[in-house]
């Protein structure tokens, strides 16, 4: 019982000095959660914002309009220009946290602004790697079994004495999620992007099956297994639409590498920048083409 009780002095004491940064983002189906980290700054994931303006709720329940400074949609990061009038901004680490598996962490968040919700869990790994929104893949990460409802993703996880880890991103499922640690570069990603500073990375326009999945499908419709990324979607008038690349094409190379994986895809595009025409050699049905495709930012 002590032990128990030890906790809910801890749970209590983090949800009253950490609660006040936690704010809640969006409305109705759209929503997520956000912390506060400077005067008029709220930093939330950039899956929570879908629109120009987003409605932001405070602990105390005002609300107010955030507009988007700068979004990193590859790395799910947003930085919001708010009001936020006398509420506090969480503390940033002098130094790493250096946690590991096994210490204990909490998660706060407020799901829409629908009210400050504070669980505990423990570090189950560190350093892990995850793909953001676009396939995009992030590093770094820290796994933590604290659970987290529908809406929290954007919140602060925080040790025992309420000092600030991450930034939660990914549900992962069965009971485990990820968080972006609260260090030097996040802290650097956060400056410049309040600064308006998103960065441009080159895309093509596409959505794309993994080489596994491509063989399948291949294979379901009498078409013979090759390695590369299926195209599965064609964003309208984006570069690869532009340059004739159509649902079901499966990409085999690009500027001369393989892309076996989404990884080398990205790769040969960071290569190339955004502007920069692109060799693409692909499959339509059996038939080997080749195409130029000029990507965007």
């Amino acid at each position: 019982m002590v032990a128990l009780e030890d906790l809910q002095r801890t749970v209590g004491r983090v949800a009253e000095s950490v609660g006040p940064v936690v704010v809640g983002v969006g409305h109705r189906s759209a929503i997520g959660s956000g912390v506060v980290v400077a005067p008029g700054k709220v930093l939330t994931n950039a899956h929570n914002i879908r629109r120009d303006e987003v409605t932001v709720t405070f602990n105390d329940g005002r609300t107010a309009t955030g507009r988007a400074d700068g979004v990193d949609a590859e790395g799910d990061l947003a930085v919001l220009s708010v009001d936020t009038a006398d509420a506090p901004a969480i503390t940033w680490p002098e130094s790493p946290n250096g946690l590991g598996i096994g210490a204990p962490v909490l998660a706060l968040s407020n799901p829409g602004g629908r009210g400050l919700r504070v669980t505990f869990g423990l570090v189950s790994g560190t350093e892990r790697t995850f793909r953001g929104p676009r396939g995009h893949r992030i590093t770094g990460s820290l796994e933590h079994t604290a659970p987290l409802l529908p809406g929290s993703s954007g919140g602060p996880t925080v040790d025992a004495g309420g000092n600030f880890l991450g930034i939660n991103t990914n549900r992962l499922g069965e009971g485990f999620y990820l968080a972006i640690p609260a260090d030097s570069d996040l802290r650097r990603q956060v400056d410049a992007l309040s600064k308006g500073d998103s960065p441009a990375r080159p895309r093509l326009g596409v959505a794309l099956a993994p080489s596994d999945v491509a063989k399948n499908l291949r294979r379901a419709v009498g078409l013979p297994e090759a390695e590369g990324l299926l195209i599965r979607g064609v964003e309208d008038d984006g570069p690869a639409a532009q340059a004739g690349l159509r649902e079901g094409d499966l990409i085999l190379e690009a500027a001369g590498r393989a892309t076996v994986d989404v990884d080398e895809l990205q790769a040969a595009l960071q290569v190339s920048s955004a502007g920069s025409p692109l060799d693409i050699k692909f499959l339509r049905g059996t038939e080997e083409r080749s195409v130029t495709v000029t990507p965007a930012a």
